[in-house]
C-alpha cells in the first residue's frame, strides 16, 4: 500500500485528512508522524504537524519463539523467591498444616514432550527451558467472515445470496443479495456499517493477523451510494462555480468523503477541504481563487 503525507496545525488534523485521502476508517490505517507542530512567537505556528499513513498491509506472520518459564518449586520448605503457585482446579486444598507427619511425595522429573496448544491449534516443540511455537496452516479471513455473516443472516430467516469476492490483496468483498434486506442496511446506512465491523472484529479475534479489510454490501447499497454521491457532488460543485460561495456539506464517513473529494476535484474551478472532527467531519466544496 502506498503512503500519503499530510500537513496540517495538529497532528490529529493531519491523520483526518489523511483518512479523508485513504477512504478509511482510523481502525483500518497506520500512521507514522514525521513531524510533530512547533510553536513560536504570540502563538504562532513555527512549522506544522507532519502525518504519513497508509491503508494497513496484510503481510505473512513471522514464526514466533518464545523462552518457557522454568519451573522453580520449593524442595526444602524456605521459598525460593520463583512466582507464587497457581491454585488447584480439582477442589482439594493445596494448604498443609505445620507439624505434620504425613511423608511427602517425591517430585517427578518434568517430561519434555511435543504438546498441542487448545487455544492457539499451533503445534509447540519443548526443549529444556525453550519452547518454539510452529506456525499452523494460515487461516482464510475470507472464508471466515463469509461463515459469520451467513450465520448472522440465516439467524433472521432471510432469504439471501451471498457472494464473496477478492478485491485484491488486502481487501475482502462480501455481497449479500435479495429481498427485504432493508433491515440489514438501516438509516443511511448506519445498520450496513455495524455488520461490517461486527464482522471485522470477528475475523480480526480469531485470524491471526495482521488482516485483511472486509467489506460487506448488501443490496449493492454501497454502490447505489457511491453513485448517487457522484451524481450529488457534480450538482453541488456547478452550483459553487456559478455563485461563487463556498458550501459545506453534511457530516460523511471517510469513505463518503473519499468519494465527494475525488469527484469534487476531477471537476476545474473547485476544490475540497475537511473541516471538524469525527464523527462531525464534513466536506466543503469551494470555488478557485482567480487572478
Amino acid at each position: 500500500m502506498e503512503w500519503v503525507e499530510v500537513t496540517a496545525r495538529t497532528v490529529e488534523e493531519a491523520k483526518e485528512a489523511a483518512l479523508d485521502q485513504l477512504g478509511v476508517d482510523e481502525v483500518d490505517a497506520e500512521f507514522e508522524v514525521v513531524e510533530t507542530p512547533q510553536g513560536g512567537l504570540f502563538g504562532r505556528l513555527r512549522s506544522e504537524a507532519r502525518v504519513r499513513a497508509r491503508v494497513s498491509p496484510t503481510t505473512p506472520r513471522p514464526k514466533v519463539e518464545r523462552r518457557g518459564r522454568r519451573g522453580q518449586r520449593d524442595r526444602g520448605g524456605e521459598g525460593s523467591g520463583g512466582s507464587a503457585r497457581p491454585p488447584r482446579t480439582d477442589g482439594r486444598s493445596d494448604t498443609r498444616s505445620e507439624g505434620s507427619s504425613a511423608p511427602s511425595r517425591p517430585r517427578r522429573a518434568p517430561a519434555r514432550a511435543t504438546r498441542t496448544s487448545a487455544a492457539s491449534s499451533s503445534p509447540t516443540t519443548q526443549t529444556g527451558d525453550r519452547v518454539t511455537t510452529t506456525e499452523g496452516p494460515p487461516v482464510d479471513e475470507g472464508e471466515l467472515a463469509e461463515t459469520f455473516l451467513r450465520g448472522l443472516l440465516d439467524a433472521t430467516g432471510s432469504s439471501y445470496t451471498l457472494e464473496r469476492r477478492q478485491i485484491d490483496d488486502d481487501t475482502t468483498e462480501l455481497d449479500v443479495k435479495g429481498e427485504e434486506l432493508g433491515l440489514f442496511i438501516g438509516h443511511r446506512g448506519q445498520t450496513l456499517s455495524a455488520i461490517q465491523e461486527l464482522t471485522r472484529t470477528v475475523v480480526q479475534r480469531h485470524g491471526p493477523g495482521p488482516h485483511q479489510r472486509v467489506l460487506v454490501d448488501v443490496g449493492e447499497y454501497r454502490k447505489a451510494r457511491r453513485e448517487a454521491l457522484e451524481r450529488f457532488t457534480k450538482e453541488v460543485a456547478e452550483q459553487v462555480l456559478a455563485s461563487g460561495n463556498a458550501r459545506v456539506l453534511e457530516p460523511m464517513r471517510p469513505p463518503d468523503r473519499k468519494v465527494v473529494h475525488d469527484t469534487a476535484n476531477s471537476i476545474d474551478g473547485v476544490s475540497t477541504l475537511s473541516e471538524g472532527e469525527e464523527p462531525r467531519r464534513r466536506v466543503v466544496i469551494t470555488p478557485d481563487a482567480t487572478d
